[in-house]
């Protein structure tokens, strides 16, 4: 019988080796799986290439991987905002290695590794330097530059339920990045609210199929999440942490003023 739940989130990320090449779902906070990223600190895997949109926010999950060492690379395309403190400093200070990718073309190499496309060409970034002596070609009279698939060892990626067979659903903007990065490692591990009945789930609401996943992690629902309240991350305009967090039906935060405060809070 086919059951990829794992007993506990500390063996789902035992074998991630020093060095490897890690995805990292999210967009910002909405969707990163935090639970997962605290476990792989726990373990002690160094020298790690993390390839995510952003390069965490506030002082936990990536950001707390970044602040610690652990991040020898970070291939982003999103690296810096007002709470990404940990990322500026160990970039400034050389002990980071930054490959900035265009949002568009970051999740294009991941899906095209899931679809077994070495290459493709695109024309994001012609001319520019991050494309600096790279292959182009001209069709239609428009200049094209060719950029490969990214391939990753492991994938995290955080769900919201998921069945024994690894069928995997998302909540809302949660979803961002984890179908394209659950298709393009050697190896998925997605953590879950809950693990339903095989059958309980939609298959025409699956957006990941149980074949890319490898393991479910089951945490339980997160106690920072229905309050609004992400734990250790929530700054003002300055920096400064807050302690109360963002009213999820309302958005706002007291550092803000009244305006939007983005993805904090999401799940």
């Amino acid at each position: 019988m086919i059951d990829k739940v794992v007993a506990s989130i500390e063996e789902a990320v035992a074998d991630i080796p020093d060095g490897a090449h890690v995805m990292i779902g999210g967009f910002g906070r909405a969707g990163q799986p935090v639970q997962l990223i605290d476990a792989l600190i726990e373990q002690g895997a160094s020298g790690l290439t993390v390839i995510s949109n952003n390069a965490g926010n506030g002082d936990v999950g990536l950001a707390r991987l970044i602040q610690l060492g652990r991040v020898a690379k970070m291939i982003c395309s999103f690296p810096r905002q007002n709470d990404s403190w940990h990322f500026d400093a160990a970039y400034r200070e050389g002990r980071l290695e930054l490959e900035l990718v265009p949002q568009g073309n970051l999740v294009e190499r991941i899906r095209a590794a899931g679809a077994g496309i070495p290459a493709f060409y695109t024309p994001t970034g012609v001319g520019t330097l991050l494309y600096e002596g790279a292959e182009t070609r001209e069709f239609d009279g428009r200049e094209y530059v060719l950029v490969p698939a990214l391939h990753a060892d492991f994938a995290l990626v955080q769900g919201y339920r998921a069945d024994r067979l690894g069928n995997v659903q998302y909540r809302k903007t949660a979803r961002n990045f984890g179908p394209p990065m659950a298709t393009a490692a050697r190896t998925t591990i997605v953590q879950v609210d809950e693990v339903v009945e095989v059958g309980a789930l939609d298959p025409e609401a699956i957006p990941t199929p149980g074949i890319f996943v490898d393991r479910v992690v089951p945490v339980g629902w997160r106690d920072w999440t229905p309050g609004g309240v992400y734990v250790g991350g929530l700054v003002d305009v300055n920096g400064e942490a807050l302690e109360q967090g963002i009213d999820p039906l309302v958005g706002e935060t007291k550092a803000t003023e009244g305006k939007p405060s983005g993805t904090e809070g999401t799940r």
